[in-house]
């Protein structure tokens, strides 16, 4: 994606080449191999601008990708309620309704974080407008840092409004604000960057939807958001021990009602491991040009 000469990289030889186009006196102080002048030579009109690109581009659809989980949540409240809610059923001393919101709107994160990356990439893949991301001098962790930013961004939008739309209904107090704020931002980042691979990894949209189909949506089903993994047999909570957003939304449900089902201290170990293996894993393969170059 970018251009090399000799040790320095395109951004070296152009910063290098405008440096001496100044003439001496006015030549800027630095670095002979520096092009933006910022720290770590980032590009952040660069980030700036693709960031933006993708939180315009869900936020020109709203009811697409506001409005619909909104909808969803609410549905799967009102189905609940009426099914079980009203019959005084607690779990763990936590009522029925309350153990559910928070699974809801972790869901929600994941679907919405998900969903933003791959189809971003998808979309441009089958459109060919890929190029217009691939061109410009963007290193691979800054390409991939704005296109995750915007899926973080929707997952977060999605979770406070979900959330907001919930409290007619149900108790969301936080119990502990600062550990809903971790999982949702992990949960943001690690499905921003599930969403990433599978966008890389896809070549049409029936790929895609397999992707969603048969690995995310019973993932996130899979993993406690109905029910308490301890009623589960013990083969089976080992089982889910091994899912990784059981670990979201047992942190998340423990940020809202203090109720957890396994240790807090492993999930904030578990979903911080996953995090950084998806990134280091997206990032060597966006830098390699994996299913993005001909």
């Amino acid at each position: 994606m970018r251009a090399r000469c000799g040790k320095q990289g395109g951004r070296g030889l152009a910063g290098t080449q405008r440096a001496e186009g100044q003439g001496g006196a006015d030549a800027p102080q630095g670095p002979i191999d520096s092009t933006f002048g910022t720290p770590f030579d980032l590009n952040l009109i660069g980030l700036q601008t693709l960031y933006l690109k993708e939180v315009r581009r869900f936020l020109k659809v709203p009811g697409q990708t506001l409005a619909a989980p909104i909808i969803t949540t609410l549905m799967f409240l009102a189905i609940f309620s009426l099914a079980l809610g009203r019959s005084g059923r607690v779990i763990g001393e936590v009522p029925f309704l309350e153990f559910l919101a928070p699974g809801l709107i972790m869901m929600a994160i994941i679907q919405n974080a998900f969903a933003n990356t791959s189809s971003s990439l998808l979309i441009g893949k089958i459109q060919g407008n890929i190029v217009d991301i691939l061109m410009p001098p963007l290193r691979p962790a800054e390409l991939m840092f704005g296109l995750v930013a915007g899926g973080v961004t929707r997952g977060m939008l999605v979770a406070g409004v979900v959330t907001l739309a919930m409290v007619p209904f149900v108790a969301v107090a936080p119990a502990y604000p600062l550990l809903i704020l971790y999982y949702a931002l992990a949960g943001s980042l690690m499905l921003a960057l599930l969403g990433l691979l599978g966008g890389l990894w896809a070549e049409k949209f029936d790929q895609m939807a397999a992707v969603t189909n048969f690995v995310i949506t019973p993932l996130s089903f899979l993993s406690g958001t109905f029910y308490s993994i301890t009623q589960l047999p013990g083969p089976f909570q080992a089982i889910a021990h091994l899912n990784p957003f059981f670990y979201l939304i047992d942190g998340i449900r423990c940020g809202f009602t203090g109720h957890a089902d396994g240790s807090i201290v492993v999930g904030v170990g578990a979903v911080l491991l996953v995090d950084l293996a998806l990134w280091l894993l997206a990032q060597t393969l966006i830098a390699r040009g994996w299913r993005l170059k001909a």
